[in-house]
């Protein structure tokens, strides 16, 4: 069964020592090439955009288990651990400015993978609407940070990508898998981690709000102009002429949809183009979270299409924790870990049926 959402994670400050970080770089490609060589860089991918696994990779060699920096630090590492042109698998993007490469990077996959420039742009547009979708479409209050973009040889990808809740020092990641994608706007998520729950989450994702996406659209390639008469109305007669000693909140926390000279700007944009769908209407420049949302509210006020508020919301450690929770990570220990997985992937090459052997005996060692 496929879950949908994402992983929220406490920040924890502070950096990986070094001695761990270059084990982390190690026990990553170790484990990867264990998947390779049993399955296939497919299986790899489909296995890291699964936020269980991604999380039990993280915990396997050596962070913490609830961390923010669990995203950063084992996309940071696995860079680092995979060749494209040995292992047949590329990660693209990071951290902050590591995160605006990603499109260079994509272009760059010609000179590794052969891949056509077609499918290169494509997987552009890709990396481009994930973030776009996980930073309007769900407006969860968590700014996106980070942008990790995985290509295999053949053309698939995913994406992992995490935000940052200032209010409450939370992260939360976000996990996209291409060959389970049925489109970038419904629903598009893979699997789904979460011990943080949002209250008036607009989802734009949800397939309930799918008759609201479909008015966003009506909306402006009708034209924009006629928005302004439901989000900027003058001399409105006020409720004291009516009632007395009725008090009303000074603002309504839904109706966070002020809108600047250049977002109408771009509405109008939007209109002289007349985008076929909700998924061009997101993709246009300048079509941020504040637009979205004001044509969201515009349908349900208009038109009673109320849009999704339903927020799109699991792991143990084997090596330990850098910050010794829930112990200290044992060098020892981890040194022998990696030590078994060289050991077991030089059988391996030495053909198939010592390859199964080789494996069966790894399989024989995780479980003493």
């Amino acid at each position: 069964m496929r879950n949908k959402g994402t992983v929220n994670l406490p920040l924890h400050n502070g950096r990986v020592p070094r001695w761990l970080f270059d084990k982390m770089v190690e026990l990553s490609r170790c484990i990867t090439e264990v998947l390779i060589e049993e399955y296939d860089q497919a299986e790899f991918l489909k296995r890291i955009t699964d936020p269980y696994w991604f999380q039990a990779l993280s915990c396997t060699i050596g962070f913490d288990w609830h961390s923010s920096g669990t995203t950063t630090t084992t996309c940071g590492a696995l860079k680092l651990a995979l060749d494209p042109e040995e292992h047949g698998i590329a990660i693209l993007g990071g951290k902050g400015r590591a995160s605006r490469n990603t499109p260079k990077e994509i272009r760059n996959l010609e000179n590794y993978f052969q891949i056509k420039s077609k499918r290169c742009e494509e997987m552009s547009y890709a990396s481009k609407l994930a973030a776009k979708v996980d930073n309007g479409c769900i407006q969860d209050q968590y700014q996106l940070y980070h942008h990790s973009f995985i290509v295999t040889e053949k053309g698939d990808w995913g994406v992992i990508q995490q935000g940052m809740n200032d209010k409450n020092s939370y992260a939360r990641r976000y996990h996209w898998i291409s060959d389970e994608l049925n489109g970038f706007i419904d629903e598009p998520h893979k699997g789904v981690c979460c011990d943080k729950k949002g209250n008036n989450v607009l989802n734009m994702t949800d397939k309930r709000s799918e008759e609201s996406r479909g008015i966003s659209v009506d909306l402006i390639n009708d034209n924009p102009e006629h928005l302004k008469k439901y989000l900027r109305r003058k001399n409105q007669t006020s409720l004291d002429s009516f009632i007395e000693n009725y008090e009303m909140p000074m603002r309504h926390q839904v109706l966070d949809i002020d809108i600047s000279k250049r977002g109408w700007e771009t509405l109008k944009r939007a209109y002289e183009i007349q985008p076929k769908d909700y998924e061009e209407l997101i993709s246009l420049k300048g079509m941020g979270p504040k637009k979205i949302r004001a044509l969201a509210l515009v349908s349900d006020l208009v038109y009673g299409s109320k849009p999704s508020w339903k927020d799109p919301v699991k792991y143990s450690f084997a090596h330990g924790g850098k910050d010794g929770t829930p112990f200290p990570v044992d060098e020892d220990i981890y040194n022998s870990t990696i030590s078994k997985l060289r050991t077991v992937l030089e059988q391996a090459k030495v053909g198939e049926k010592d390859k199964k052997y080789a494996l069966k005996r790894l399989n024989k060692l995780v479980q003493i």
